[in-house]
């Protein structure tokens, strides 16, 4: 007999019995996973009844923050009136109808959606879809003539299009009415605008001033230092004036198309007049005011609807009123009429900078945001009439009052638009002014 063979039958025998072993501790371990994932609490196999009680006491810590996390979803904003949904990317631009009825959207997906406001507190509303171009993303938009023609600012690799669309009138025979009012179609178009730099922001306003014959201009401000004014209806370019400040934050036309004001890399406002030939129409563009007293980079700003004040906001954390109706022919500045402190802070109490305003047409209220907070202010007093903590699930991009009141249920309110990253874009209600 071979004396290694009993050395090999003994390894064999212990190598059976490790292996044996290491296969029984972990079939265990399964198990013991099958029957943790089954069910949580092994304990309480035997007994349904207590299986139950036991994971509804085990749920109930957790249900509580879920629950009121929903809730606190579903709470609205005391202003809160509505949202518009549908959007499937960020809205980056918005714009109201001369008659406060149709809200334009401009939204990254491509699409310039029109909403019919009939009721804001609505639960649904009506609207129809402009599809641009394939590869634009719009990046702002505004009402020409009337509430069915729109200015779409489109941008793509190879730079900024100007798109007008507008309806034609529906065609009625005797014998076939048209039911239907036909998609807005392409009027006119302007492609590689302002040296390709994509288009910030757009205003519109219908030129009453002088002897303006009432024409629609609107003012497109590029991301470098050029603005563009523009006439609604044939889409002819206007005038040009350049910043010359490193880079635009926006610019605005005043309501009643007489001047454009521009908030730049700098601390000053430059202030254009447009003015107008004897047939109406726009003749040149020519500079005629500053506005000097910020300490920093003015973030935005907006006219007054009487087109004779200027709000401003700056990153040095003041909000200024201007009287820009002076006499600047005769070397007359503008004057600040009133200095308010921005009443936002961080948590360690550093004063914030406004991102955008927009003002009421009653010219009493002052909305302002930064990032995802929405404030409205008093204009006469500063004070704040009501604030928004995270409005949206975003930072807002665009606020916009509806020129008019509108209908929320059975009354009429002043509403305010905001867009945002998150998709959205929500109506609020005006808050109301404490007596004096």
């Amino acid at each position: 007999m071979d004396p290694a063979l009993p050395i090999v039958a003994l390894s064999l025998l212990l190598g059976a019995i490790i292996a044996f072993l290491f296969f029984k501790s972990y079939l265990g371990k399964r198990q013991s996973e099958v029957r943790s994932i089954t069910d949580p609490d092994p304990g309480s196999i035997s007994d349904p009844k207590k299986k139950l009680s036991s994971h509804t006491h085990s749920k109930k810590p957790h249900s509580k923050p879920h629950s009121s996390d929903k809730d606190q979803n579903k709470r609205h904003h005391p202003l809160d009136l509505n949202t518009l949904k549908g959007h499937g990317d960020a809205v980056t631009g918005i714009c109201f109808s001369p008659d406060g009825r149709n809200l334009a959207t401009a939204c990254a997906d491509g699409i310039v959606r029109v909403f019919k406001l009939e009721d804001a507190s609505s639960k649904s509303f009506k609207f129809f879809r402009i599809n641009l171009p394939a590869g634009g993303h719009p990046t702002a938009v505004a009402y020409s003539d009337d509430t069915s023609s729109v200015v779409v600012a489109s941008h793509t690799l190879s730079g900024s299009t100007l798109y007008m669309y507008g309806e034609e009138k529906p065609k009625t025979s005797e014998n076939k009415p048209q039911t239907k009012l036909p998609l807005p179609e392409i009027k006119w178009e302007k492609h590689k605008v302002h040296d390709r730099k994509a288009i910030i922001t757009m205003f519109a306003a219908k030129a009453s001033y002088g002897s303006a014959d009432g024409s629609t201009i609107i003012a497109s401000c590029s991301e470098g230092t050029d603005i563009i004014l523009w006439h609604g209806k044939t889409g002819k370019s206007v005038g040009h004036v350049d910043t010359n400040q490193l880079k635009n934050n926006m610019a605005a036309i005043s309501p009643n198309g007489r001047f454009i004001a521009a908030a730049a890399f700098t601390a000053d406002v430059k202030i254009w007049e447009i003015v107008y030939a004897k047939d109406g129409s726009a003749k040149e563009v020519s500079s005629v005011m500053q506005l000097k007293g910020h300490k920093s980079a003015v973030t935005w700003l907006c006219f007054t609807p009487n087109s004779e004040q200027i709000i401003t906001a700056s990153k040095d954390g003041t909000l200024r009123i201007w009287n820009i109706n002076v006499r600047y022919h005769l070397d007359e500045d503008p004057k600040t009429l009133k200095v308010f402190p921005i009443p936002l802070h961080d948590s360690a109490g550093t004063t914030l900078h406004y991102d955008r305003l927009s003002i009421s047409p009653d010219a009493k209220m002052l909305a302002a945001t930064h990032g995802s907070t929405l404030q409205w202010l008093c204009v006469e007093t500063g004070k704040v009439l009501d604030t928004a903590e995270k409005a949206h699930d975003d930072d807002i991009a665009c606020i916009s009052w509806a020129p008019k009141a509108i209908p929320s249920g059975n009354e009429q309110v002043l509403v305010l638009a905001s867009a945002s990253a998150d998709k959205k874009v929500k109506l609020w209600a005006s808050p109301s002014i404490p007596s004096s």
